[in-house]
């Protein structure tokens, strides 16, 4: 996640695991805990730095906070988090898990098949060839990672830096695998950008009727005057949030409720960070709380691996809540003592 983003993780590592589970011959429920505690991972993973998660992007926009500032806030507290989710996961399925799994699982590949020699044209090339092509793309791609923070601190548009990234990517793939760039507009998954839209009209056109304007009379006594409150409360609110509506929309509400309160500079930093643990970890508690999550049961299922929404709820009720509160104050104190000398002021 930290390398790509959410949704590109599940995408990337749910059939995966599907593949080696099923190649296993584990039963259904043993497969239960791999899967969702790689979802939960997935998904939550993307609050430490803010481009793991498009919705962190938006958001860190509106609240004019750059990449660096937001990592350095931010890191500590969402992985100490991740560490505290990960072993609350364990505790819970360290009961269901197998125990033992076969080593010498066979049908996961093919010494005759490889997409790069099969699909892309390159019939030659030897594995050493063929891996250290893939190195180097997996350098590129964090070299681009990596131009985002630099941007952000020379005040070039982050969005910028990713445009060119990614033209260079085509335009590399296309020289070297001569695949043009058009098949990109087939493969582009439109319903994401679709939903996405459409969410932020619904959004703001709840914003235009007053949403925000009930949220900012209800929140701000609770939030105003405490960095504790401030975390805690509107942590709290998206996590409802989210799971309501959608973390997407939920981001967005949260941001535009911030940015009409007339916090200080510290309490609005600390309470979009709080948002962003409720929106990427709170939202966790429901599968219709993120659209990665949704992705993840639909590609699950088709890998004819059942998992009911009811079985879902009963993990994560018990390890979302703990988890995402334990975050929110680790968050308060790390902002404390990285701003020590200022909170007074």
């Amino acid at each position: 996640t930290l390398f790509f983003n959410n949704d590109g993780s599940i995408l990337i590592t749910t059939p995966i695991l599907v593949m080696l589970l099923n190649n296993m011959g584990l039963k259904n429920r043993q497969k239960i805990p791999y899967l969702l505690s790689g979802a939960l991972i997935a998904t939550a993973s993307s609050a430490p730095i803010g481009v793991s998660n498009i919705v962190n992007l938006i958001a860190l926009k509106i609240v004019h906070m750059d990449l660096w500032l937001h990592t350095a806030m931010m890191f500590v507290p969402a992985t100490l988090g991740l560490l505290l989710l990960t072993w609350f996961l364990f505790l819970r399925f360290k009961k269901e898990l197998p125990k033992t799994v076969p080593t010498n699982v066979s049908g996961l590949s093919s010494s005759t098949y490889h997409p790069l020699k099969t699909r892309l044209g390159i019939q030659h090339t030897s594995e050493k060839a063929r891996s250290r092509f893939m190195r180097n793309v997996l350098l590129f791609v964090f070299a681009v990672r990596c131009s985002l923070f630099v941007a952000s601190f020379v005040n070039i548009p982050v969005s910028l830096m990713a445009v060119i990234g990614s033209l260079v990517l085509l335009g590399w793939r296309w020289a070297y695998l001569k695949i043009p760039p058009g098949d990109m507009l087939k493969k582009t998954p439109w319903y994401i950008i679709v939903f996405a839209f459409c969410m932020y009209v619904i959004i703001y056109g709840l914003n235009n009727i007053g949403l925000t304007d009930w949220l900012i009379t209800f929140m701000k006594p609770m939030v105003s005057g405490s960095l504790l409150h401030a975390s805690v409360m509107m942590g709290t609110l998206l996590s409802v949030l989210s799971n309501i509506f959608n973390n997407h929309p939920a981001l967005m509400v949260g941001t535009l409720t911030l940015m009409n309160m007339d916090l200080s500079l510290l309490e609005l930093k600390i309470a979009y960070l709080a948002n962003v643990i409720g929106s990427d970890m709170g939202s966790l508690l429901l599968p219709m709380g993120t659209l990665a999550t949704l992705m993840w049961m639909h590609i699950v299922r088709k890998g004819k691996v059942m998992i009911s929404w009811l079985q879902y709820i009963k993990i994560t009720v018990v390890v979302i809540p703990p988890a995402t509160l334990f975050t929110l104050v680790v968050l308060y104190y790390w902002v404390s003592w990285l701003f020590g000398g200022t909170l007074s002021r």
